[in-house]
């Protein structure tokens, strides 16, 4: 099973762009789109993925005292931020019935669920790879529009220091991109890294040299 804290997705994220597509891979694409999707949630981890987890550095997330607050009180923190108060709002705002409320709460919550699983899943099996073709992840113009502009996978893969997670800062596609970026307006963001241009286009020269060899 995998934990749904900060602490447990980060670590389970950096394992897997570490051990993309192999058993160390929690979610490892080549075991199926079922296994990807929500599979690996069912399961108990393959034991690559506990020993390869073992060796990643996560001693930036335990310096961060939002990070270990969450991990230390998430059970009641997601008890009551993705069920009960989201169901208590429109109950006493605009007295909707409590019943319906409670459904259109769940049926929020399995919607933002599978949008996020088809990263992991659709995302490494449908689209085209400009940027590495040797690996599952791909460029998914669909998953991006449904998940805010997640689904440039291909380039995240290859680029996974880019906060853009995309080439382009296209909002239109990428509203995540445009959610960090008012937020660095702010100040409340900063340190963000990116892949120049010149990067990107030194990368794509050199596929384009290994293809006519």
């Amino acid at each position: 099973m995998t934990t749904g804290h900060i602490y447990g997705w980060v670590r389970d994220h950096r394992v897997h762009h570490k051990f993309t597509d192999t058993d160390a891979d929690p979610y490892n694409a080549r075991k199926g789109f079922f296994f990807s999707h929500i599979g690996w949630v069912l399961v108990h981890k393959h034991p690559d993925v506990i020993s390869k987890g073992a060796s990643i550095d996560l001693s930036d997330l335990k310096q961060d005292c939002l990070v270990v607050f969450q991990r230390k009180w998430y059970q009641y923190l997601m008890l009551f931020c993705c069920f009960i108060i989201p169901t208590l709002i429109p109950w006493w705002v605009w007295s909707e019935n409590l019943w319906c409320a409670w459904h259109l709460n769940m049926t929020r919550c399995v919607i933002n669920l599978h949008t996020i699983l088809s990263i992991n899943s659709a995302a490494h099996m449908w689209g085209v790879k400009p940027y590495d073709k040797s690996i599952s992840p791909t460029e998914n113009a669909v998953v991006s529009f449904i998940s805010c502009g997640e689904g440039w996978h291909n380039y995240h893969h290859v680029f996974p220091w880019d906060y853009k997670a995309a080439e382009l800062g296209n909002y239109k596609l990428n509203i995540a991109t445009a959610f960090i970026d008012f937020f660095a307006y702010l100040g409340l963001a900063y340190d963000l890294k990116t892949a120049s241009v010149k990067i990107v286009k030194k990368l794509c020269s050199l596929k384009q040299r290994n293809k006519l060899k």
